[in-house]
């Protein structure tokens, strides 16, 4: 008994050591290297590239020669009767004779090779194999960048929660030190009810605020799974702070970069798009062109009453064929010519949303630049407001507790500075959230 109490300890006691997995270690830059080789968006973009990679051989092989071989075997189970005059064989004339051609059974195997000589559909299609290729590279760079700017998003939301938190905890400590002091002082008589019940209002606000913190706090790590590509629950320890991340992204250079939209990924594929327009009208127009085609086949074929074509003493009769196929597009009632202005019109549209791409970029580069300008701006401007609150609070928290300063004073301190903490943090996150966007409208990241 004692040993079936000790299997069961120890097998309760693995099950446990599973249950409590270890966390994730992950700093912002280590989160981001994960995200770009495990995010599910960003593996199938890679995979888009292994399939343009394998289409274009496709295209190519299409006009390689092509061999195909067939086998065919008949029985006939009743074999057709034919009649022909019967003086043909010493008969009488006007009477017909019943003959029977042919064996029962016959087989036969042939191989056939053809190859293109000219096709001009064929030679747009290998274009635009090499296009599409380029097409899938740029959209895995987009979804890269994509990646990276909601994992930073996501990193610096956990942070703020996580700081939030800490924040609130601290905040509630000194809340309740004081609601203590003052119900004390209430006691005794030497302070107004009012008073205990201002800070008694602001605790039960804090401790609100700290509750739903809480709660966006698993819906964050949550979603920095997502990005990361782990998980939904897997347990994470970020080891970046969000004022260490703060500094880091505090770049004035940044703002001087030149404004080059061609360098960006969303005009690259406005303008693979332009040449995939482009070839569609090629290809339309390679359509009047003729196409020919060059084959060769040969093979054998076996003829007998039963079925003994694997006997030695069966004959085969061999046969070989070449040839060309020359087809000429002749007239098609204006279709094709349709098809080409319908494709000509298509070109022209790409074109002009080339050039609507290119001033979009350039507004998006202008519009990162301020928004990163303020959010430096304001983070300063915050840190200054931080600091100024702390000290009216301070001074009014010693006028309180001296019985010269109201409690209405205090409480209208103590929310200034739980707003002015908030508004720092979200400040802070403001700025590496800011630079995130504008390295991404700039491009000026370099993904692997």
């Amino acid at each position: 008994m004692i040993k079936k109490v000790i299997l069961l300890a120890i097998c309760i006691a693995c099950q446990y050591s599973h249950a409590q997995e270890a966390p994730t270690r992950l700093s912002l830059q280590e989160a981001i290297d994960f995200a770009l080789e495990n995010n599910r968006t960003v593996v199938n973009a890679a995979r888009d590239i292994d399939a343009a990679k394998a289409q274009k051989w496709e295209t190519t092989a299409s006009g390689l020669p092509q061999i195909s071989a067939t086998a065919d075997y008949q029985n006939f189970l009743k074999q057709q009767v034919q009649v022909i005059p019967a003086e043909f064989f010493g008969g009488a004339p006007g009477e017909f004779a019943e003959v029977i051609f042919g064996t029962k059974q016959s087989a036969s195997a042939f191989a056939t090779l053809n190859q293109k000589i000219f096709d001009g559909s064929y030679i747009v299609a290998l274009q635009s194999a090499k296009v599409f290729l380029q097409i899938s590279k740029n959209a895995k760079t987009k979804t890269d960048l994509q990646v990276r700017q909601s994992v930073i998003d996501a990193y610096g939301n956990v942070l703020l929660a996580e700081e939030s938190i800490a924040i609130l905890n601290r905040n509630i400590t000194v809340l309740e030190k004081n609601l203590y002091e003052t119900n004390k002082i209430f006691e005794n008589g030497l302070e107004e009810e009012e008073s205990v019940e201002q800070l008694k209002i602001t605790l039960s606000g804090v401790e609100s605020s700290l509750n739903n913190t809480e709660r966006l706090k698993k819906i964050a790590y949550q979603m920095l799974n997502i990005n990361l590509g782990l998980d939904v629950y897997n347990p994470l320890l970020l080891t970046d702070t969000l004022e260490l991340l703060t500094e880091q992204n505090r770049s004035l250079s940044l703002l001087e970069t030149d404004e080059n939209p061609e360098n960006t990924v969303d005009y690259l594929i406005a303008e693979n798009d332009t040449e995939a327009k482009a070839l569609m009208l090629k290809l339309e127009k390679s359509k009047a062109l003729p196409s020919l085609d060059v084959f060769i086949n040969g093979g054998y074929t076996g003829f007998n009453n039963d079925f003994n074509f694997f006997n030695k003493e069966q004959q085969w009769f061999g046969s070989s064929l070449f040839g060309l196929n020359l087809s000429v597009p002749l007239f098609s009632s204006g279709m094709r010519n349709s098809a080409t202005q319908r494709a000509q019109i298509n070109l022209e549209k790409a074109k002009t949303d080339l050039e609507e791409t290119e001033q979009r970029i350039k507004l998006q580069i202008a519009s990162a630049k301020s928004d990163y300008q303020f959010a430096l701006e304001d983070y300063e401007n915050k840190k200054e407001n931080l600091a100024l609150a702390q000290r009216i609070e301070e001074k009014n928290q010693t006028k309180f507790f001296e019985g010269i300063g109201s409690s209405f004073e205090l409480r209208q301190a103590q929310t200034q500075l739980y707003g002015a903490q908030q508004e720092l943090l979200q400040a802070m996150l403001d700025v590496i959230n800011s630079k995130t966007a504008l390295e991404t409208a700039l491009n000026s990241v370099i993904l692997n």
